[in-house]
């Protein structure tokens, strides 16, 4: 089984429509949305949920009412200002360090599970997908997508599917880190503006740091050819292949509109130029 990872430094650069498209071309795949903070690959798949899975992510503080003494040593050593006046907790300021369980005298703090999201093993007209959504304000994002993934594999088990695409989330965070260890290529998809060379210089590094096959594909090249040349220079010199070029559209905006990919939605230039993109990350994936 293969899993590839499409990521980019920074959002708008595309991602999601790519990957998107990829999983319309590709065979025998699994879809994994793993922007857990901000899912919009369901926009385009329409999935008809099969399974809802609770996610717990970090342990909040509980008070038993009947052992607390209201003695407020935990509230002195709360260092988030959870603990009320009357000695109860602010779920929404508890960051479950578990300093107060620990120096309660009177064992009346236990540190309790809390559900902070949602994932979803889900049916698509391209194949079974595995998805989440992360709760308003929850943290854990990283264990969420950890979450996802395993989900993801599953479903390539029970289905007999060799290929698993990961739409990953923008940015160098510990959710990007979360949905491309362990993969066997990265996609990178960037832009030639100013802040898309720096955030692609970034990702690159971290999937460096962690000995992950990259290839860039270059999205909307052509608003500024001298930036795309920049970065396919800095491509070579780090040893990376741009294995792809996509012209400025308005194709994806108009598929998306009809939430239908950019192969289905036409077969102009642009989804043209996303079929040659993926036959050479399909023959780099082999």
């Amino acid at each position: 089984m293969k899993e590839l990872t499409v990521i980019s430094g920074k959002g708008g650069t595309g991602k999601t429509t790519i990957a998107a498209a990829l999983v319309s071309l590709a065979e025998n795949a699994v879809i994994a949305d793993c922007d857990v903070d901000a899912a919009d690959m369901h926009l385009i798949l329409e999935p008809e949920i099969i399974e809802t899975i609770d996610f717990s992510g970090l342990k909040i503080a509980s008070i038993d009412e009947a052992l607390c003494i209201k003695c407020g040593i935990c509230k002195d050593v709360c260092k988030f200002d959870a603990i009320t006046n009357d000695i109860r907790i602010d779920i929404y300021g508890c960051e479950g360090c578990g300093v107060c369980a620990y120096v309660c005298p009177e064992r009346a703090i236990s540190m309790i599970e809390r559900k902070a999201g949602d994932a979803y093993n889900s049916e698509t007209r391209f194949g079974p997908m595995a998805h989440a959504r992360l709760g308003i304000a929850e943290e854990a994002s990283g264990l969420l997508v950890a979450v996802v993934r395993e989900n993801a594999r599953k479903l390539a088990e029970k289905y007999d599917r060799d290929l698993i695409i990961i739409d990953g989330p923008p940015g160098a965070g510990c959710s990007v880190i979360a949905s491309i260890a362990g993969v066997d290529m990265v996609l990178v998809v960037t832009e030639p503006s100013v802040s898309g060379i720096h955030d692609l210089e970034r990702i690159l590094d971290v999937a460096d740091h962690f000995n992950i096959p990259a290839v860039v594909c270059i999205n909307k090249y052509d608003i500024n050819e001298k930036n795309s040349l920049i970065i396919e220079e800095y491509c070579k010199d780090r040893g990376i292949e741009v294995v792809g070029k996509l012209p400025y559209d308005d194709a994806p905006t108009k598929a998306m509109i009809q939430e239908m990919t950019v192969i289905e939605y036409s077969d102009g230039e642009f989804s043209n130029k996303v079929k040659d993109l993926w036959e050479n990350v399909r023959e780099k994936l082999t």
